[in-house]
């Protein structure tokens, strides 16, 4: 599924993403770890922590593995994809293994621009078509994306002193968050 979306500048393509793009999941895990102001990043070598690589290898090997992509004028800008973790691998926002958690992340130069929600409605409506009801996701409290979810609908369902687990509903009949 393609649809393409002019905003008042250039062409944004979002679509699923393809198997040899699967890589691409890997740089938008780094982007969406979360970094409070006046911290530094994360090195990369990060991502090759058992704790986060679960998040990307062996992409598509898991049933409900399922992620789209943003293409702006022919560059990939962001993903959302979603995982069903299985104990025990469980991810952060894991809820039970028939929930997929889901991971979202832009390139820093296309946030606030409409992007996220609309991948956000794009892999929720697939679930839906899947009959896959609810939808998983972690974030941390001082994070501003926090915002988007509270907008889309995910509601607490865990929550520890940094980091929240929630979740949302949808309609089977592919209403998704929106």
């Amino acid at each position: 599924m393609e649809r393409k979306i002019k905003n008042s500048q250039k062409h944004m393509i979002f679509r699923e993403m393809y198997p040899p793009e699967a890589e691409f999941l890997k740089e938008m895990l780094y982007e969406s770890l979360f970094v409070p102001e006046g911290k530094e990043r994360y090195p990369r070598s990060v991502l090759e922590r058992p704790e986060l690589a679960k998040y990307y290898l062996k992409w598509g090997s898991i049933p409900h593995d399922l992620a789209y992509v943003a293409e702006d004028n022919g560059t990939l800008i962001g993903a959302v994809w979603g995982r069903a973790h299985q104990p025990p691998h469980q991810g952060y926002g894991y809820i039970d293994s028939d929930i997929p958690e889901i991971g979202i992340a832009l390139k820093s130069s296309h946030r606030n621009r409409g992007v996220g929600t609309r991948l956000l409605k794009l892999i929720s409506e697939h679930y839906a078509t899947l009959e896959v009801c609810f939808l998983s996701l972690s974030v941390d409290k001082l994070n501003p994306a926090k915002k988007l979810y509270d907008r889309q609908g995910f509601l607490v369902v865990v929550e520890n002193e940094k980091i929240l687990s929630c979740s949302n509903t949808c309609s089977h009949k592919g209403a998704g968050l929106l």
